[in-house]
């Protein structure tokens, strides 16, 4: 029996784990593609403003790394929560996935934005420094957002439908995976604040 169970459980995550990985692609095309959308006006601003970027970093006007490490892992710190706090009112569970969808379309509109303009150049500039705190972090928010959703869905099953089984163990469970996830984006926050810039730096004149 019990061994029936935790086979119906490993394959409802990973069920829970594809579906909101591909969630995260499509968010991440649909971020890609919106670049497209823009109107001119639009797309010479963020054009001025990449330049822009690009010509501060080859100078070394960088962020402060401790005001840099702060701000980034104040805003996945939060991202994390809300993901967190959305699983544990059950209601807000669609916003959950509304939230991984989200993430999926910047990450696609920084990297689209960049390729747009510069090409195969601009997918290099991306990978160093897109992807690496991204490495971190996406991987973060699809487990927070498992363990929220896998929550709500415990509620919902043994408490709304049959009122029966105990709620202490799966909050206790919630709680530990987004402290674990906590973790892993001060993590991705170290390496946004002291790894992105250098990789960055080299990459910078790529773009000039």
């Amino acid at each position: 029996m019990n061994s029936t169970i935790l086979k119906r459980r490993a394959a409802d995550n990973i069920t829970l784990y594809v579906f909101i990985g591909v969630l995260f692609a499509v968010g991440v095309v649909f971020g890609a593609l919106a670049v497209h959308s823009l109107t001119l006006e639009q797309q010479q601003n963020l054009s001025g403003d990449l330049d822009r970027f690009i010509r501060m970093m080859e100078a070394g006007m960088f962020p402060n790394e401790v005001e840099t490490f702060w701000d980034r892992f104040f805003f996945y710190a939060k991202w994390i929560g809300l993901i967190g706090v959305l699983g544990m009112t059950v209601v807000g569970l669609p916003l959950v996935l509304a939230l991984d969808f989200l993430k999926g379309s910047l990450v696609g509109f920084a990297i689209g934005t960049v390729v747009s303009e510069h090409g195969w150049k601009g997918l290099v500039f991306s990978l160093a420094s897109v992807a690496p705190p991204n490495v971190i972090v996406v991987p973060a928010i699809v487990i927070a957002s498992a363990a929220s959703i896998s929550f709500a869905m415990h509620v919902i099953r043994f408490r709304l439908l049959q009122s029966k089984g105990r709620l202490l163990p799966a909050f206790a469970s919630l709680c530990s995976m987004l402290g674990l996830m906590l973790v892993a984006v001060t993590a991705a926050a170290l390496v946004e604040a002291y790894i992105s810039p250098a990789l960055m730096r080299w990459a910078a004149p790529m773009l000039g």
